[in-house]
């Protein structure tokens, strides 16, 4: 099996806000586009990364004594710089996917922005990216008869 690198996985075309948009308008981009989370850039730079959960626990409480309007329009007015995770934790595109997973599972993240030396973003690695990669490894050992499974014990 040759090493895997996160630029082959990767998805390239990725949805990013700005600081400045407002918490409503990223809620309905990542509806729109089905995803759950957006990389912040500011000036072409990466400089944070807002995820549905970040959105959803912004959202204020059922409990609060404010009415539905005040409650929309303090919404309306939260911008993604006050809810967006500062500085994330991304990774170079010549990475390989078991660094990129290491990564993952340290900092317990389901996504790594991915950007190049000068610090652009190039594209995003997920989970989901991850698994497609290990489902398209698994179809191609499935075609290979001759290919002896790996097991890390002895016996049977």
């Amino acid at each position: 099996m040759r090493l895997e690198l996160v630029k082959d996985w990767m998805s390239r075309d990725v949805i990013t806000a700005v600081p400045t948009m407002g918490l409503l308008e990223a809620d309905a981009l990542l509806k729109e586009h089905q995803i759950r989370r957006l990389p912040v850039l500011e000036n072409g730079r990466l400089v944070g990364i807002v995820t549905y959960g970040d959105i959803r626990e912004a959202r204020l409480s059922d409990a609060t004594a404010l009415s539905t309007w005040e409650m929309n329009y303090l919404l309306a007015s939260l911008k993604l710089a006050a809810v967006m995770t500062k500085e994330p934790v991304s990774i170079s595109p010549a990475a390989t996917i078991g660094e990129a997973a290491d990564l993952m599972l340290t900092h317990r993240i389901s996504g790594l922005p991915v950007v190049d030396v000068e610090g652009t973003l190039v594209g995003i690695i997920t989970e989901s990216d991850i698994f497609r990669m290990v489902a398209h490894q698994w179809r191609q050992t499935q075609e290979d008869t001759s290919t002896k499974p790996y097991t890390h014990y002895e016996g049977d």
